[in-house]
C-alpha cells in the first residue's frame, strides 16, 4: 500500500484490533462459527500486515498466497455450510490479492486518469457494506452499550461491528489505491 506512514499505521492498528476481537469471539464459539471468526482474526492480521507502513512486508506474491487460502477458507465454508457471510469474506480476500497484484503498479502512478473500473466496483461494494453494518447497529445501539463488554461479545452485535472495522479497512486501503 501506499500513502501517508500515520494512515498505514492507523490502518495497521484498526486491523490488528480488529483481529483480537475476532479471536475473543472465536474463543466463546464453537464448530463452525468459531471456524469463521477465526478466519475474519487471519484476516484482519493480513490486512494489517499489508497496511504497515515501510519496507517490513511480504513480496505481492506472498499477499496473493495468504489471501488466496482465506478465500478458499471462505468458499470452503460457505460450501459446507451455506450463508452469504462466508461468500463475502471470499470477495473480501480475492479484493485483497487484487490489491496485492495492482498496488505496485499505481505506486507513485499518480496519472490522473480515473479510477479504474475493477477498484471503482470494489470501492461501490465496500461502501454500501459499511453502511449495511452501520444501518445494522443502530437499533441496538443503546442496548448494546448497557450490556457491557464481557456479555457484548457474545452478542451479534459484536460480530457485525467487527465486519464494520473490516469493512472500513477495506474500503481505506482501497482509496488508498
Amino acid at each position: 500500500m501506499h500513502g501517508s506512514a500515520s494512515v498505514g499505521w492507523l490502518l495497521t492498528a484498526v486491523c490488528l484490533l480488529t483481529a483480537s476481537a475476532c479471536l475473543l469471539r472465536a474463543g466463546s464459539l464453537g464448530g463452525p462459527a468459531r471456524t469463521a471468526a477465526a478466519l475474519e482474526a487471519a484476516m484482519g492480521v493480513a490486512m494489517a500486515g499489508m497496511a504497515l507502513p515501510g519496507a517490513v512486508q511480504l513480496p505481492p506474491t506472498g499477499y496473493v498466497l495468504v489471501f488466496g487460502l482465506l478465500a478458499g477458507a471462505g468458499v470452503a465454508l460457505a460450501a459446507a455450510h451455506g450463508g452469504a457471510h462466508h461468500l463475502h469474506h471470499a470477495f473480501g480476500a480475492l479484493a485483497m490479492v487484487y490489491m496485492a497484484l495492482a498496488a505496485p503498479a499505481h505506486a507513485g502512478a499518480h496519472t490522473g486518469a480515473g479510477v479504474p473500473v475493477v477498484t471503482a466496483g470494489l470501492l461501490a461494494y465496500f461502501a454500501w457494506y459499511v453502511l449495511r453494518c452501520g444501518a445494522a447497529l443502530l437499533p441496538a445501539g443503546a442496548q448494546t452499550a448497557a450490556a457491557g463488554a464481557v456479555r457484548l461479545r457474545n452478542t451479534p452485535d459484536f460480530a457485525v461491528s467487527c465486519r464494520l472495522a473490516m469493512g472500513a479497512g477495506m474500503l481505506a486501503m482501497l482509496v488508498g489505491m
